[in-house]
């Protein structure tokens, strides 16, 4: 992502390109400034480690700081997208764990659902097969869902004796399907089917297999051609002013806007309107 400072600024140094550092816990591609990440232990499909946890965590928050990413697309390896945490290496070390380990553990893995929904960056979720536990909250944390008809996704943490309150859960989904359909899943945490999930809002399209990557990639391409700058300031007020009233968000929006309208991007797309041509935005 090209950020408004520019390489004279000393502030410049903190800012890095990333598609260079390979991760070890999933697969990564980068191409035109969109990064793919894939989820690939298709042999289980695709279930989290502590380490991919972490390191899918710490991989999120460098995007506030990276020259080279626009747009990001996650999916899965082998026909899903994630299973969720790991039965073996996660739940079974758990129950030996004490309160303070299981604590460091929790916020860990609500961690990753900040970094996602703080990165400036639009995240396009591409959902097939199996999407639940932590997988289901990785497709909720993105900005936008594409799936396919045989896409399934469960909040199942009721099904291991847990609370359905989980890495944001009770926060996020009833914003995305409304209070009763929430709590249905969160209650009995059984699988919404893709027409479910289509018709309620949960993904904004479905594909069939073949197409559904091919899809997200244009998604997040035409994204990252786009003002990125002035996308982040979308991201960000779509997630302030969940704790906003009315007026404070009409306030914040007019101190977002006219922030955007000192960009270059701003007078990029007004002299392209007048010369009749289509801009290209730059980020700055």
């Amino acid at each position: 992502m090209k950020h408004p400072i520019p390489d004279h600024n000393p502030m410049r140094g903190q800012y890095r390109a990333v598609a260079a550092e390979q991760p070890r816990h999933f697969a990564l591609s980068v191409a035109d400034g969109v990064a793919t990440i894939t989820l690939n232990r298709p042999e289980r499909k695709n279930p989290l480690t502590f380490d991919s946890y972490a390191e899918l965590r710490d991989w999120f928050l460098g995007l506030q700081r990276a020259t080279d990413i626009k747009a990001v697309v996650v999916t899965g390896a082998g026909g899903n997208f994630c299973s969720g945490g790991d039965v073996h290496e996660i739940i079974g070390p758990l129950t030996k764990m004490t309160m303070p380990e299981l604590l460091a553990f929790t916020r860990m893995t609500g961690a990753l659902v900040s970094a996602m929904r703080a990165c400036p960056q639009p995240i396009v979720a591409a959902l097939d097969g199996v999407c639940a536990g932590a997988g289901a909250m990785m497709a909720l944390a993105s900005d936008l869902r594409l799936g396919t008809p045989a896409a399934t996704v469960a909040f199942l943490f009721t099904r291991v004796g847990l609370a359905g309150a989980d890495m944001g859960a009770c926060a996020l989904l009833p914003r995305m399907i409304g209070q009763g359909r929430a709590s249905e899943l969160l209650f009995t945490g059984r699988a919404m089917t893709a027409q479910e999930g289509n018709a309620w809002g949960f993904f904004n399209a479905l594909h069939e297999s073949e197409a559904l990557l091919p899809a997200a990639h244009k998604l997040a391409s035409q994204l990252a051609q786009g003002p990125t700058f002035a996308h982040g300031m979308t991201k960000t007020m779509l997630h302030q002013e969940w704790a906003m009233t009315l007026d404070q968000a009409i306030e914040a929006e007019a101190q977002a806007q006219a922030i955007c309208m000192q960009t270059q991007d701003f007078r990029r797309a007004y002299e392209a309107f007048a010369s009749k041509q289509r801009p290209v935005f730059e980020g700055d």
